[in-house]
């Protein structure tokens, strides 16, 4: 089935068509209509079969559509990531789905100087990608915070918890959960959503 038939906007059919993108994986088919409709969702997919995509284009969508400049220190969207490499890859997939869309993306990742990091979330960012520890350096310094959040994706979570970030990942849900507020997308979007894609 192809992109088109999944209600994404033009400026992301566009982007898809210059990567040469037509037809839908069974993962994105499943889960792009879920997301565009702001409910919660759990993927399970092998590695290769366009995982962050059924996410990320979807979220894109949600984000362009509600039409909010963020804030400093705040963030729209976060992704979280076990690893630097993935969390790089991911960053790379939104700015190249979302080109044609005036969204922002950022990535933070432990390894770089902390002041680079703080940076990057100063002015505010629709898309965040992060690893778990560096994502709380930024909390815990006040230099972010996840008051506007919107969408949370934890990628690759069964790794994240096989790596030991279980209380990180605690903290980060519950610091989302007592921030919860509506979020005004399209149709319909009640509170924030939450997808949990991983790999088998």
């Amino acid at each position: 089935m192809s992109f088109q038939s999944l209600g994404l906007s033009k400026p992301l059919l566009d982007a898809l068509a210059a990567k040469d993108y037509s037809q839908a994986t069974p993962i994105q088919l499943q889960a792009i209509p879920t997301v565009l409709t702001g409910r919660d969702l759990l993927g399970i997919a092998q590695t290769g079969t366009g995982k962050t995509a059924a996410f990320m284009l979807p979220s894109l969508d949600r984000l362009a559509a509600a039409r909010q400049i963020p804030k400093p220190g705040q963030i729209r969207m976060l992704v979280l990531a076990p690893t630097r490499e993935l969390a790089s890859q991911i960053a790379a997939s939104a700015e190249a789905y979302g080109k044609f869309m005036r969204l922002s993306v950022g990535v933070i990742f432990g390894g770089v100087p902390n002041h680079k990091s703080v940076r990057t979330v100063a002015r505010g960012l629709d898309v965040l990608v992060a690893t778990p520890g560096r994502l709380l350096d930024l909390i815990d310094q006040r230099a972010l915070t996840l008051r506007e959040l919107e969408i949370l994706v934890l990628d690759e979570a069964d790794q994240m918890l096989d790596l030991g970030f279980i209380h990180a990942l605690k903290r980060i849900v519950a610091w989302c959960r007592r921030s919860a507020r509506p979020c005004s997308s399209r149709p319909p979007c009640r509170g924030r959503s939450r997808s949990l894609p991983t790999a088998t």
